[in-house]
C-alpha cells in the first residue's frame, strides 16, 4: 500500500497496541515466528485471551498466521514486516517534533498589544469551543 495511512487506520493500530498483553505478544513475535502454543507457554496466558488478542493484532494487519502444512491443528504466527515498517515510518513523521509551530493565539491573549503592535481578535474563535 503506497497512500499515507489514514487517522481511522491510525487509530485502530493503536488501539491494537493499547493493551499491554497485546504489546508483550508483539514483542516476542519480533523475535521470530511463534506457534500459539509457545505462546500461551511464554507469556503465561490462557489459550482463549491469547487467541483474542492475537485476533486483534492481525484485524490491524501486524501479525499474521498460517497453518502447518503437515498438521493443521498447529497455527504459526509472524509480524508482518512490511507493515511494522510502515507504522513506524508514519508514526515518526506525525510525532516529528520539528511539526510543532507557533500560531498567534486567538482568545484574550492574542489581542494583547506588544509593543506597538496591537494583535486583533479572531472572528471565527468562539470561547469555550476547542477550534
Amino acid at each position: 500500500m503506497n497512500q499515507s495511512p489514514s487517522f481511522d487506520e491510525a487509530a485502530a493500530v493503536l488501539k491494537a497496541l493499547s493493551d499491554p498483553n497485546r504489546l508483550r505478544i508483539l514483542d516476542v513475535l519480533m523475535e521470530g515466528t511463534s506457534c500459539n502454543c509457545e505462546l500461551t507457554e511464554r507469556l503465561g496466558l490462557p489459550a482463549n485471551l491469547l487467541s483474542h488478542h492475537l485476533r486483534v493484532l492481525r484485524k490491524a494487519g501486524l501479525v499474521f498466521s498460517r497453518r502447518d502444512a503437515i498438521d493443521g491443528r498447529w497455527i504459526y504466527y509472524t509480524v508482518d514486516q512490511e507493515a511494522v515498517a510502515r507504522w513506524q515510518d508514519w508514526f515518526a513523521a506525525f510525532l516529528d517534533p520539528s511539526r510543532i509551530r507557533e500560531r498567534q493565539l486567538c482568545g484574550p491573549e492574542g489581542q494583547q498589544t506588544v509593543g506597538e503592535i496591537s494583535l486583533i481578535f479572531k472572528p471565527d474563535c468562539i470561547p469555550g469551543t476547542d477550534q
